[in-house]
């Protein structure tokens, strides 16, 4: 398998946390001084397209790699490499600018995105802009960071912090100091220099790189956060911006508060399962009416606690209580993926575990979940007590049971041994009115009530279209006709709602 379909299988494996060949030489970047007190690339500096190698992208997309400080306190000092993509625009009389596709995780990659989801955009947008997609800073063909996590802790059961069956987090924090003990250990000077105000300040150098007085940008999930402090370090530098399926900014709590909505983004979601998985005629229903199916998942979890069944092929091998919590977590995410989910319940219920989902490829997850510890945990402090965590997980399965407490939970930043370098960035309505919110009503994981949180920190800069829909990513993917045609007439025309509203 090459590194690019590797990559892949990661960002689907690995949407519960939280590849390229050899990257090309490039120099450090001179030029203007920027407000962030580093230098910018002259225009078009440093990038050599080539093109890219490997089966995954198609044949137009080129690659080129831009050096960027390491630490931007020292901008002249050691550099490190972000590996950047493009498409070029369809029709150059056309073309208006670059169209940046920000990636979620933290620790997620777009450096395919100009041949994949690139391609589902109207032809109108892929006429008037360039699309430019990129490994951010620690991750894939970029400079690359690593921690050396134990297997046990990075199985896919693993990466979200479920509580012990009895609700103790004992052994997640014992975790999360082996994860960080790792990472200080292992992850060299770049560990300490991964968090999202670095990446928007990345995003800055290639904005800078390509030539491009503003950049666009289509950034979903955890790239909506990257986005919105792009726009607040550098707001006369963007040009249409839409923040897709959008995390609350509160900076006092960053990824620690991402965690926690999992438990209401569950709660919002799962009756449409719930209806879904008992509708007359469904090959895979699993009860009467859309009232039984909650108690009886809730049941099989108990259970499985208390007697776990064989899984050969799963990691760990055998289907537990949490294991079958994540792997509604992550169905919850896509109703296509529904009938797996109902799947394995029946299989449970009746004998007969249908076939494990294959694993991701050590390598790639090893550097996806080292970006995205760092990146949470040196966004903002968490707190550093086993107490903390465990009132949290207590009153959280209390009384959201589906997510069993795991909202609430340590993650490695609950002993990381590094401070922030900084406050993380507060987002304002200060700025240019240019940026278009689109949210899915039902979204397991960025729910609306944290976009609503965004939405109101933007203030007067931003208008927000609210999509009667299930699942995360709205535009192009899980939303609805009126949701995407709303952000794809933006996107080409610059055309965006009077006022905040609403697809049915």
């Amino acid at each position: 398998m090459t590194k690019i379909k590797r990559n892949t299988a990661l960002l689907a494996a690995s949407a519960a946390v939280l590849t390229l060949t050899a990257p090309l030489a490039a120099s450090a970047s001179t030029g203007t001084k920027t407000t962030d007190g580093s230098r910018a690339s002259a225009a078009g500096a440093g990038l050599d397209w080539t093109t890219c190698e490997g089966h995954g992208p198609e044949s137009r997309q080129q690659c080129a790699t831009l050096a960027v400080p390491l630490d931007y306190a020292h901008p002249d000092g050691e550099q490190i490499d972000i590996a950047i993509s493009r498409i070029k625009s369809e029709r150059p009389a056309a073309r208006r600018g670059a169209l940046l596709l920000i990636a979620g995780g933290p620790g997620g990659s777009s450096i395919d995105d100009p041949s994949g989801k690139g391609q589902k955009l109207p032809q109108g947008v892929r006429d008037s802009h360039d699309l430019i997609g990129f490994d951010p800073r620690g991750l894939g063909r970029s400079t690359p960071v690593t921690c050396g996590f134990e297997d046990a802790d990075i199985a896919p059961s693993k990466l979200r912090p479920w509580p012990a069956p009895d609700g103790s987090v004992t052994d997640n924090m014992a975790a999360a100091h082996r994860m960080s003990d790792a990472c200080a250990h292992n992850g060299g000077p770049l560990i300490r220099h991964i968090s999202t105000a670095d990446n928007a300040r990345d995003i800055d150098r290639i904005r800078a790189a390509l030539g491009e007085k503003r950049i666009s940008a289509w950034a979903v999930s955890y790239g909506t956060y990257v986005g919105a402090v792009y726009n607040q370090l550098f707001p006369n530098r963007t040009d249409r911006i839409v923040l897709d399926s959008n995390d609350d900014p509160n900076p006092a709590r960053v990824g620690r508060g991402w965690l926690a909505a999992h438990e209401r983004g569950i709660e919002d979601t799962f009756p449409v399962f719930a209806e879904w998985a008992s509708r007359p005629g469904n090959k895979y229903r699993l009860a009467g009416t859309a009232a039984e199916v909650r108690p009886l998942f809730l049941r099989l979890a108990e259970r499985l606690d208390r007697a776990p069944i064989p899984w050969e092929g799963a990691d760990p091998a055998e289907l537990n209580g949490n294991v079958l919590r994540q792997t509604m977590l992550n169905a919850m995410g896509d109703p296509d993926d529904f009938p797996a989910l109902a799947r394995l319940i029946l299989g449970a219920e009746r004998g007969g575990l249908p076939p494990a989902p294959p694993a991701p490829p050590e390598e790639a997850i090893q550097n996806s979940v080292a970006v995205g510890s760092a990146t949470l945990c040196n966004d903002v402090a968490w707190p550093g007590t086993t107490a903390a965590y465990q009132n949290g997980a207590t009153a959280s399965r209390a009384a959201f049971p589906l997510t069993a407490g795991m909202p609430r939970n340590a993650m490695p930043c609950a002993a990381w041994p590094f401070e922030p370098k900084e406050a993380p960035v507060r987002i304002t309505d200060r700025g240019p009115s240019n940026i278009l919110l689109v949210q899915n009503e039902r979204d397991p994981y960025t729910p609306l009530t944290g976009a609503l949180k965004l939405r109101e920190a933007l203030g007067r800069r931003a208008v927000m279209v609210t999509v009667d829909a299930t699942g995360h990513d709205s535009y192009l993917a899980n939303g609805n006709a009126c949701g995407d045609r709303t952000v794809s007439r933006f996107l080409a025309t610059g055309e965006r709602p009077h006022r905040d509203s609403y697809c049915s």
